[in-house]
């Protein structure tokens, strides 16, 4: 595509992840790349939580039993009995803009909350990846996709989670190994809350029917709000390559 543009100056991607860019490849032709980080954590955070507490307590499947008119005597069967949220594990993933928001939720829940990243810490949450695994009733991904994170949740990784455990991935579905989430998902070990896929908008036909997922369609930053302020900032890094300015928002 960019071979098609000669004249091309700036790609501004509208979103703060861009790895559907070839950064590299623009680089190398003097087109400068901009994203709009900063205002998508506040809602994708949000999100993050709703993804927990609707996994952990059963909120998609109570809708579906109240709409079906089956709630009688049964409403507290088993099916419908959840986990708790306050007190648990939460282990985040990347602690950036979004994982660091997500972790002040999780404190409003008396939630215990572990995290790993790029470069090791001195912090008493800190955990290496397989030791947070290990240790979280709760994985949150908050990584983004690049060489050396895709792939990152693979079969191996998955299997160090606890039984009932939950992954929630609002990053980049192609973070994890697919196959390997939904071979876990069949078997009714874990359970996700997932708002990204590896090959969008497909998803895995296995996971419709499955009580223990719940999905949602990349909607991460989708608030009117977050939509204003993302294309305020869009439009600031266009009308700074216009007029000749330092980028707002250069990657």
């Amino acid at each position: 595509m960019l071979d098609l543009l000669p004249n091309l100056h700036l790609v501004a991607n509208y979103g703060a992840g861009f790895d559907l860019v070839d950064v590299d490849a623009c680089r190398r032709r003097g087109v400068a790349v901009t994203n709009t980080p900063g205002v998508t954590s506040a809602a994708t955070a949000d999100l993050t939580f709703g993804l927990i507490l609707a996994v952990r307590r059963r909120i998609v499947a109570g809708d579906s039993f109240v709409r079906s008119g089956r709630w009688g005597s049964d409403w507290a069967a088993e099916p419908l009995k959840g986990d708790e949220v306050v007190g648990s594990t939460l282990g985040i993933i990347g602690l950036g803009r979004i994982g660091r928001a997500v972790a002040q939720r999780a404190r409003g829940f008396d939630m215990r909350v572990l995290y790993t990243r790029s470069r090791a810490d001195e912090d008493p949450g800190y955990r290496p990846l397989s030791e947070l695994l290990t240790e979280s009733d709760i994985v949150s991904l908050h990584v983004p996709l690049t060489e050396e994170t895709q792939g990152l949740i693979n079969a191996k990784r998955l299997a160090l989670m606890p039984d009932r455990s939950c992954l929630i991935n609002t990053a980049r579905g192609q973070i994890v190994d697919e196959p390997a989430l939904v071979a876990e998902l069949v078997s009714g070990r874990l359970q996700a809350g997932l708002d990204v896929f590896a090959d969008e908008p497909n998803v895995p036909l296995e996971l419709f029917e499955l009580p223990n997922v719940v999905m949602t369609p990349h909607l991460g930053t989708a608030t009117q709000a977050t939509r204003e302020a993302m294309t305020s900032v869009l439009v600031d890094n266009l009308l700074a390559a216009e007029a000749g300015r330092p980028l707002p928002n250069q990657v």
